[in-house]
């Protein structure tokens, strides 16, 4: 029954080639890993937020690899055990069979867990357009942020794949504002971040300054500086930073994460390009 369901969504996708088809296996995974949590009661102390969230609630193109969350309120005492456990049982009862790592360190802010599964290429191995090497396990690393800065907003997303289930999200200006927090502070080229950053400045979402104000303070250069973050400033720290960003390396790890289709379109990653989106936000100045 679950190799019908899963089959069927695979054709829904239509993926173009066999990475791709991997990225909606995983995705897929994704959804029920979501639904499980919903189930255990995640989303009364937490937000989902990042990547994957822009994918699957807010339809962004490029597929991404981890599940994030961010506390609404500090908890030091958070531990991912029973949500884990959930999971297990939960997909356990429809076939999915995870192995489970829990690498959360009491001494660090942020928790993170492990989910590897071959459940999926099993059960799809009969049905699945393009081969796939029988041993790889699809794996999804679960992240959440248990001293997050302060002022995210978030409100209420639903999801439809397995079951409809409600989820609670980061609204897109305070996404924003963590997206640009991670594009001024980030020690290495992640082509991830400025693939979604002309995502959204393309869909004239504003960042929240006082949420990457607080995130400034808490982490990176400018960490305890105070700094008061305005417009002006948080655009022309960005042309900064774009003039350093090596884009071959940026076009390498965005790569494989986007649909064949859209490929192409990363011959345009370059300063200039960038830069024009700069001026694009600039522009939008509230």
């Amino acid at each position: 029954m679950l190799g019908n369901v899963l089959s069927a969504k695979l054709r829904e996708y239509a993926p173009a080639n066999a990475v791709e088809q991997d990225n909606v296996l995983q995705e897929m995974m994704q959804h029920y890993v979501l639904a499980s949590l919903s189930r255990a009661g995640l989303f009364a102390d937490a937000i989902f937020h990042g990547g994957t969230c822009l994918r699957i609630v807010n339809g962004i193109n490029r597929f991404s690899e981890d599940l994030d969350f961010l506390l609404k309120r500090p908890d030091s005492d958070f531990r991912w055990q029973s949500y884990l456990e959930a999971v297990r049982k939960d997909c356990a009862q429809e076939g999915i069979v995870f192995e489970i790592q829990d690498k959360a360190e009491a001494a660090t802010a942020v928790r993170k867990a492990f989910l590897k599964t071959d459940s999926f290429g099993k059960l799809l191995t009969l049905e699945l357009p393009f081969e796939r090497y029988h041993a790889r396990k699809l794996r999804i690393k679960l992240e959440i942020d248990t001293n997050p800065p302060a002022g995210s907003a978030f409100t209420t997303s639903y999801i439809t794949f397995p079951v409809t289930i409600p989820l609670t999200t980061q609204t897109l200006e305070s996404s924003f504002a963590l997206k640009m927090h991670a594009l001024l502070c980030r020690s290495y080229v992640k082509g991830r971040d400025w693939y979604d950053f002309v995502w959204y400045v393309s869909h004239k979402v504003r960042p929240d300054l006082a949420l990457l104000e607080h995130a400034l303070d808490q982490q990176g250069p400018w960490a305890s500086r105070r700094t008061s973050v305005t417009w002006p400033w948080m655009v022309e720290t960005l042309q900064t930073v774009i003039g350093q960003v090596d884009w071959a390396v940026a076009r390498q790890d965005v790569q494989r994460f986007l649909p064949l289709r859209e490929q192409e379109s990363l011959n345009l990653w370059n300063a200039p390009f960038f830069l024009h989106h700069a001026g694009v936000m600039e522009a939008m100045a509230p």
